[in-house]
C-alpha cells in the first residue's frame, strides 16, 4: 500500500472532486476541478483527449498538486489537504486503455458511469480518455481543516531518501 496518511487517503476515497493543479505554459499555475480515483498507491485522473491543455501542460512540467478542500465534493468531511506529486499521461489508446486503468475505480465512487457509457455512441468524444497517473511526493494535512494552524507534512519515503 501507498504511504499518505490515513486521513488523506480517506479523502481521497470519498472526492468527488479534486483540484489539480498544473504549471501552465508561461510558468504559472493552471487548476481545474476533476475526479481523484486512489488506487492506494497512485492517484488517477482522467481527461478528455480533445482539446485538453492540461495533458500538454502535464506532458511539458509533470510536477501537479491535487487539493481536496470542497466539503461538500468530500461529503462532509473536515479534513483537508494538498498533494504533491509527479504525473504522467497515458493515452496509447484513447479508446479503450482508460477502461482497463481506471473503469473499476470511476464506478465505485461514481455508479452513474455505468449510464453514460450506456450513452456512448451518442458521446463518442467523451469517451476518447487519458489518464493522468500521479505518484504522490508530498502531502500537507490541515486536520479538521484548520488552516490557523501548520499543516502535518509527510513526504513519500523516496523524497525523503533523497
Amino acid at each position: 500500500m501507498g504511504w499518505l496518511p490515513a486521513p488523506v487517503e480517506r479523502l481521497l476515497d470519498v472526492a468527488l472532486v479534486g483540484e489539480l493543479t498544473v504549471i501552465g505554459r508561461d510558468g504559472r499555475p493552471v487548476t481545474h476541478p476533476l475526479i481523484p480515483l486512489y488506487d492506494g498507491e497512485r492517484i488517477y485522473m482522467h481527461s478528455s483527449t480533445l482539446f485538453s491543455r492540461k495533458l500538454e501542460h502535464i506532458k511539458r512540467d509533470p510536477h501537479v498538486s491535487i487539493s481536496l478542500t470542497d466539503p461538500i465534493a468530500l461529503g462532509g468531511l473536515t479534513d483537508r489537504a494538498t498533494v504533491q506529486g509527479t504525473a504522467r499521461v497515458i493515452e496509447d489508446d484513447p479508446h479503450s486503455q482508460w477502461e482497463r486503468l481506471i473503469l473499476d475505480l470511476w464506478r465505485k465512487k461514481e455508479p452513474v458511469i455505468d449510464a453514460f457509457l450506456k450513452m456512448r455512441v451518442a458521446l463518442p468524444l467523451f469517451f476518447e480518455r487519458a489518464v493522468i497517473e500521479i505518484t504522490p511526493e508530498r502531502c500537507l494535512l490541515w486536520e479538521d481543516g484548520d488552516t490557523g494552524r501548520a499543516p502535518v507534512e509527510s513526504v513519500s519515503p523516496g523524497e525523503a531518501a533523497a
